[in-house]
């Protein structure tokens, strides 16, 4: 039986489809299950050697960029886009588990494409300066 997480996740993942496949991504669900905070799930859109990983539990939660074995984080890949913390679309607010989705791809139409379409080394150049951004202080803009 299907949770409501992964069915959540899989429905949402079809929002994004759109604009990945047409870049080569195609989605899979790697994990799904039940813990003591409700039911979660997990996916991938992946392309050789990029993947967009998805975490979803009442709402899409944690969502990164990987190329090969590095990493940065929605936030990190949107702020040294955009120069500025909390300017991105995602995560957004909202009692509706698919805004997170709405959100990530408006993210990605306005300022993904070196994910979505870049050279594995301008991805890798935003990934260095995504993850060399000095934390963000809560309260504080950039």
């Amino acid at each position: 039986m299907t949770g409501k997480a992964e069915e959540i996740l899989e429905r949402g993942s079809e929002l994004l489809e759109t604009l990945l496949a047409p870049h080569g991504f195609a989605f899979r669900v790697i994990g799904a299950g039940n813990s003591s905070g409700g039911d979660f799930a997990y996916g991938e859109f992946r392309k050789h050697n990029r993947s967009l990983e998805l975490h979803l539990r009442h709402t899409l939660g944690k969502v990164s960029y990987h190329l090969t074995d590095h990493e940065m984080s929605h936030e990190n890949y949107m702020r040294s886009v955009l120069g500025r913390h909390h300017s991105s679309h995602y995560p957004g607010f909202s009692d509706d588990p698919f805004d997170g989705f709405r959100h990530l791809r408006l993210d990605l139409e306005k300022h993904g494409s070196e994910f979505l379409a870049g050279t594995d080394e301008c991805l890798m150049s935003r990934i260095e300066k995504a993850n060399s951004l000095p934390p963000a202080r809560s309260g504080v803009p950039d």
